[in-house]
């Protein structure tokens, strides 16, 4: 189904950590799950919780250790804490932190949510950059259109090495609205950076910014 082209897993951490990966495609978990699984790392992955209230897909989500997440609700603290869990027992938990298909015209990250920086920061946990690019040519972003004519599709991923966030921890009990905000750039900026070595291509002077929605035709 795929053609594979993996690069970076020797960056992988052993322990608990986070992955994050810039999203493309409805098609993209599978690649970014398949990066992590050929490399001996089984990651519990962040979703949104209306995926599980699909027929069948819910009952594998859930037996496959997904961990459900309510946007926009109080109850997403629930969800974290999960993660948090999840992260002291020595799992990967896999984030989009884009939290959706980017709006990019050209298929680079966009601004992020800020929940893999707070959580890197109140876990103090390794985050790695896993940049992927392909799996839009099979499934393009905000479409149910499958194009079996990309059968098998490429996937191409490429890990990048942690994020350095240590001069942003402190002791408080939830970090601060400005070091959120830094560990959310350098995040985006590391995951970014690993995506334009898989393009061959230099990316904007800045993400687009989410909050103009999709760009037009």
């Amino acid at each position: 189904m795929t053609r594979r082209e993996w690069s970076g897993g020797e960056r992988l951490p052993h322990g608990g950590f986070i992955a994050v990966a810039n999203h493309l495609s409805d098609a993209d978990p599978f690649t970014f799950g398949l990066f992590l699984v050929d490399h001996g790392i089984y990651p519990r992955i962040l979703a949104k919780d209306s995926l599980f209230r699909v027929p069948v897909v819910g009952r594998v989500l859930r037996s496959a250790g997904i961990i459900p997440v309510e946007r926009g609700r109080a109850s997403a603290a629930a969800s974290l804490e999960e993660a948090r869990a999840a992260l002291a027992a020595g799992e990967c938990v896999a984030i989009y932190p884009e939290g959706t298909h980017t709006f990019d015209p050209d298929l680079w990250p966009m601004t992020a949510k800020t929940g893999a920086a707070r959580l890197a920061l109140t876990t103090r946990a390794p985050v790695v950059p896993v940049a992927q690019w392909g799996p839009q040519e099979f499934r393009p972003p905000h479409s149910r259109r499958i194009n079996v004519r990309a059968l098998p599709f490429p996937a191409r991923v490429r890990a990048g090495g942690p994020v350095d966030l240590s001069d942003l921890y402190d002791d408080a009990p939830s970090p601060s609205a400005g070091a959120v905000a830094a560990a959310t750039g350098r995040i985006m900026a590391a995951l970014t950076a690993e995506l334009a070595i898989l393009r061959g291509m230099e990316p904007p002077a800045q993400p687009y910014d989410r909050s103009r929605g999709p760009a037009g035709p």
